[in-house]
């Protein structure tokens, strides 16, 4: 199966029912997550943001908030509510760390975050890029009428889509995947570039549809093995040319991680009655996946070309042997 994701959770409360339960009160509560704390850091004057070139305040905002710039991948399906300027030749930069993402569009009025809140999870916010006095994240809570279904575990969070792009960056009419660990290698990708080495025959990055009667036809060699996007579009702007194929598996596995550790926590918070199972069957969903229980097998010895597998690693912790959670595989798996 291509969409893995486990429905047990997500069929039980209906989303909005959940969202809005007064023990969740998603749209009210009060949250700590980075970003607001950053809003309340530029209020006070503790920390300025400092806008430069094409992308604005994003150089600024990614060192403010400890996201790396190896981190970028490149998604140009027309996702996101800036979806009419998205396409192969202006493809959306994604950035992420372990608990934040920044979106950014090329000629785009906002840049797009998202940060992980320890209570109330996923907490979606925009930047406006002209600069006028103090910078200022606004939430912004219509994302969650796309980031809140079956794909998410009903909460609002991210996910990973792919699917079969047509010239312009629109879906075509077929089969469409949302990915995490578990979903075959050939399944990934629609949509993203990928830049990287690896020994798989396939997977649906880097490729656009010509032929509606014949979508597959658009995957080749040429296109499953890229190590450069160079003469793919210009790059004024960007800050990296690279969409990192070892960035997008973590960013598939961390997604599903992030809506599933929301799931579990709100379902504690209104109890087993109303989540409709017991809170061991949700903590046993969380645990499975987090062991990596069906993982898929990976295409043998990925590489990465934008240091970003390095980095990841360094960040441990580690224990007395050097070990750490963090360490790659990229063998036949992801994590060691």
């Amino acid at each position: 199966m291509a969409a893995l994701i486990s429905g047990t959770a997500a069929q039980r409360l209906p989303a909005a029912l959940l969202r809005n339960h007064p023990a969740i009160s998603y749209e009210r509560a009060p949250v700590t997550d980075a970003v607001s704390r950053l809003n309340a850091q530029l209020r006070a004057g503790e920390v300025t943001l400092e806008s430069s070139g094409p992308s604005g305040y994003l150089t600024s905002l990614l060192k403010t908030l400890h996201v790396p710039i190896e981190s970028q991948v490149l998604v140009f399906s027309k996702t996101s509510f800036q979806a009419p300027r998205i396409n192969p030749k202006n493809p959306r930069a994604i950035f992420f760390n372990d608990t934040i993402s920044v979106g950014w569009v090329r000629g785009g009025p906002v840049l797009e975050l998202m940060a992980q809140d320890p209570k109330q999870g996923a907490i979606f916010y925009t930047l406006e890029q002209a600069p006028k006095g103090v910078p200022q994240f606004e939430r912004n809570d219509t994302c969650i009428s796309c980031h809140t279904s079956d794909a998410t575990q009903n909460v609002p969070g991210p996910f990973v889509g792919s699917v079969f792009p047509g010239v312009d960056g629109i879906t075509m009419y077929g089969p469409a995947y949302t990915t995490d660990h578990r979903s075959p290698f050939e399944l990934r990708w629609g949509g993203w570039y990928v830049t990287g080495t690896h020994q798989a025959s396939r997977h649906m990055g880097n490729a656009v549809a010509t032929d509606p009667s014949d979508l597959a036809a658009m995957i080749t060699p040429a296109s499953v093995h890229v190590t450069n996007l160079e003469g793919r579009f210009d790059m004024t702007g960007y800050l990296s040319p690279h969409s990192d194929i070892v960035a997008l598996l973590v960013l598939e596995h961390q997604a599903q991680m992030l809506n599933l550790i929301t799931r579990t926590g709100w379902e504690e918070r209104t109890g087993a009655a109303d989540a409709g199972r017991t809170l061991d069957q949700a903590a046993a969903q969380l645990v499975d996946y987090m062991l990596f229980v069906d993982e898929a097998p990976l295409a043998a010895r990925i590489s990465a070309v934008s240091g970003f597998g390095k980095s990841f690693s360094s960040r441990g912790p580690n224990d007395r042997q050097g070990r750490s959670l963090r360490q790659l595989d990229l063998k036949t798996r992801l994590l060691r």
